[in-house]
């Protein structure tokens, strides 16, 4: 029994890979459900050519993440923890204090657990640019606007 060099299973490459740019406008959206769909795209799950191994995906600028929403009594009882590993270097922090002084951290942190936990979920995380409220310097990329269902 001989397999045809026709019946190989498809392997995108990097050369192949053809990188668009999208915004987001997070205004009213659900930090979960934007996230997920934000690394599904950075991930290149929506391309047939998608492959596990590769970075197929495209680059995502997400505007106004400042007015990211959560739901139920997340945004009073959300808590972020960090522990310097240090004695006594626990650090919590609350999401209704996040989402006013650093929201990137807040969609960045979400979108962040989302990918894959290794050196190209590392590569691919850099693809995400967040900013706090409309303004950004991406324009000469012409990004196309992106709505989620």
């Amino acid at each position: 029994m001989s397999l045809r060099m026709t019946d190989r299973t498809f392997q995108a490459r990097e050369k192949d890979v053809e990188k668009k740019w999208y915004i987001v406008d997070a205004d009213g959206m659900v930090l979960g459900r934007l996230a997920a769909n934000v690394a599904r795209i950075l991930r290149g799950k929506h391309k047939p050519i998608f492959s596990p191994h590769v970075d197929t995906g495209d680059y995502v600028i997400v505007i106004n993440a400042g007015k990211v929403r959560v739901t139920g009594k997340r945004y009073e009882q959300k808590s972020y923890f960090h522990y310097s590993g240090y004695p006594g270097g626990a650090k919590v922090r609350m999401f209704k204090d996040l989402v006013r002084s650093n929201p990137r951290f807040v969609v960045e942190h979400a979108v962040r657990g989302m990918l894959p936990h290794n050196r190209l979920g590392r590569r691919i995380i850099k693809k995400l640019k967040v900013y706090p409220e409309a303004e950004h310097p991406h324009a000469a990329q012409k990004p196309e606007v992106l709505t989620f269902d």
